[in-house]
């Protein structure tokens, strides 16, 4: 578990006065059928945020990354059907662990997050052509192969898309460092 979700399942604690735990066997009794049914009922019921009834329902369902067992599995899971880019992320993944033993790993379904004292980069198969990866870089304008990401909720500042190995360059491991940097 990584600190950000000990984090809320704590908050979650603080803020209710019932642990995740309690929670689970809460939205259990109910038998919802989807998601979206807990998310619901603990908005409306419950009185949750997004973010708490979201976790909730992915911890009752067993649906989240958090709840996987084997993590490889996850990533196995990204790369079928654009297994071209299995030795991109395996590259950038070998460049990225060159920057310090404080490195945290997390494979999600869709993405792998890179994580310090908080997250700096995604590494995501985004589609069968395009590779994605996500920084969080602070005040930082785009230049060169990086690009801002405008969308309110996103969860990175900027991005780098690249097609194949060949286009992991010095640039695009330096702007990985740099949000690696700010992230400590």
């Amino acid at each position: 578990m990584d600190q950000a979700e000990k984090t809320m399942i704590d908050n979650l604690h603080k803020n209710t006065g019932k642990t995740l735990e309690e929670w689970i066997g809460i939205v259990k009794a109910k038998n919802f059928a989807k998601h979206g049914e807990i998310m619901k009922f603990l908005k409306e019921e419950h009185g949750f945020t997004h973010g708490f009834a979201n976790m909730v329902a992915l911890k009752a369902r067993a649906a989240d990354a958090g709840s996987v067992e084997n993590k490889d599995g996850l990533i196995e899971k990204q790369y079928k059907g654009k297994e071209h880019f299995k030795p991109v992320y395996d590259t950038l993944l070998s460049e990225i662990m060159k920057f310090g033993d404080d490195v945290e790993v997390a494979p999600k379904n869709a993405y792998v997050s890179l994580r310090r004292k908080k997250q700096f980069a995604m590494l995501q198969p985004a589609t069968k052509t395009r590779f994605e990866i996500g920084l969080n870089i602070k005040g930082q304008e785009a230049t060169g192969v990086l690009e801002t990401i405008d969308k309110a909720n996103a969860m990175c500042s900027h991005k780098i898309n690249i097609a194949s190995q060949e286009e992991i360059t010095p640039e695009v491991v330096n702007w990985i460092k740099t949000a690696y940097e700010q992230a400590g």
